[in-house]
């Protein structure tokens, strides 16, 4: 049976794109080099078109150089399920719900980056928020994540992952729907593997099995889609949307990306169009020096994980997202200390993944390595610059996570499974 495409919102479905705010400073990097006159002018536009939030502390500050941030970065990406100002093609909603919401950790050293997916659903405590009119607002025990954007805007989401993960988070961006849209058709579509069918009416995702191109609508609906994949949950979509960030990143990193300024700056043009940006991050400068510190880092050293947790509750959250908090403190440990990740054999992909049996021999080998459990880390050489030091110290082994937590690099090639339910 079909469904009215209004039951989007009454459902909760929507689950718009958020990872690729990163990438922006890419382009702008990209842009810039190129040419005075033309980098001048990209700028600005890029720049102009920038809405921004204040965090709670943020205080601004000077911009970067044109060089590699200093040190390691902690980006929160959120994306809105809001219609606001994008016309009546998405179906209702009921309010302004962070449907994605995921951290980007960049190692003190630029030698790895860990992108953490927190289920929307997931119950959590919600420390006290500003009111974006004056005042604040009460702290709550328990609710789901995603009333966090509705409940005090970016800054409470941002206040709330702290408090979870015990990170400082300086950096946060909220993107919408249209800009998911735009910025897949900046870079061309992104190539997804569908291991089995998937079928979604609630959505209109009709894949059949194998390799599909996907760019515009198509993509954002493939990243929205929860009933087709895997066991039509949460949990599932996300691992499902890893596929397609992986292939995002390969995508981006890959010369016939880089080399096309004309991509390279729709992607900027099209992420700033359809953005708001911590005050922290509005600068072209700040963008390019977070993305000096991701341009080089590996394939296999940008890790993708979904926050670990377990569907149950009771009353009111019946059925809701539990964390693991224990498996997750493991997670985090890592982060805080620099340390990469690796997901349990290197192929514990979750419910709405499996590996691409078509994938290249050397990403198949690379997948094949063990992680073993980190040493202590150093404390990092505050007086080195970053490249010196990830160039003097040894290649940091990979934390093993527990079995709760899945995920993949973006070396690895997967394909998105359907729902078979």
């Amino acid at each position: 049976m079909t469904h009215p495409i209004a039951r989007h919102g009454r459902l909760k479905t929507p689950h718009p794109f958020a990872l690729v705010a990163k990438f922006v400073g890419v382009a702008a990097l990209v842009v810039a080099v190129s040419g005075a006159a033309f980098a001048g002018y990209a700028t600005w536009s890029v720049s102009s078109e920038v809405q921004t939030v204040s965090l709670a502390g943020d205080t601004g500050g000077p911009p970067p150089q044109l060089s590699a941030i200093d040190g390691g970065v902690n980006l929160l990406l959120v994306g809105s399920d809001s219609r606001q100002g994008q016309g009546d093609a998405y179906g209702e909603t009921e309010g302004n719900l962070n449907d994605v919401t995921m951290l980007l950790h960049i190692a003190q050293d630029h030698s790895n980056a860990t992108v953490v997916s927190f289920p929307r659903d997931m119950v959590v405590p919600i420390p006290s928020c500003p009111d974006p009119t004056g005042g604040s607002f009460d702290a709550m025990e328990a609710q789901p994540l995603n009333v966090t954007l509705s409940y005090g805007g970016l800054p409470c989401t941002v206040l709330t992952i702290e408090a979870l993960t015990g990170l400082s988070i300086p950096f946060a961006a909220e993107i919408q729907f249209n800009g998911v849209i735009e910025m897949s058709n900046a870079v061309g579509g992104v190539p997804v593997c569908v291991a089995e069918p998937i079928d979604d009416d609630y959505t209109g995702v009709h894949l059949t099995a194998g390799t599909h191109t996907l760019a515009g609508m198509d993509a954002l609906q493939f990243l929205r889609t929860r009933h087709g994949v895997g066991d039509g949950s949460d949990l599932g979509r996300i691992s499902s949307q890893q596929v397609f960030l992986s292939s995002l990143v390969r995508t981006i990193k890959s010369d016939s990306t880089l080399s096309d300024f004309s991509k390279l700056y729709g992607i900027a043009r099209a992420a700033s169009g359809n953005m708001q940006l911590s005050k922290s991050l509005a600068s072209a400068d700040t963008l390019v020096s977070i993305a000096l510190a991701l341009k080089d880092i590996p394939l296999e050293k940008v890790t993708f994980v979904a926050y670990p947790g377990t569907t149950g509750g009771s009353g009111v959250y019946a059925g809701k997202v539990q964390p693991l908090a224990d498996d997750a403190a493991v997670l985090f440990t890592a982060i805080a200390a620099d340390q990469p990740v690796a997901t349990a054999g290197g192929t514990n992909l979750g419910l709405g993944a499996v590996a691409d049996p078509n994938a290249p021999a050397s990403s198949a080998a690379a997948d094949a390595t063990p992680a073993t459990a980190a040493p202590d880390a150093p404390a990092p050489d505050a007086s080195a610059s970053a490249p010196d030091a990830a160039a003097a110290a040894p290649a940091a082994t990979a934390t093993a996570l527990p079995p709760s937590i899945t995920g993949q690099n973006a070396a690895e090639y997967s394909c998105s499974k359907g729902n078979e339910g």
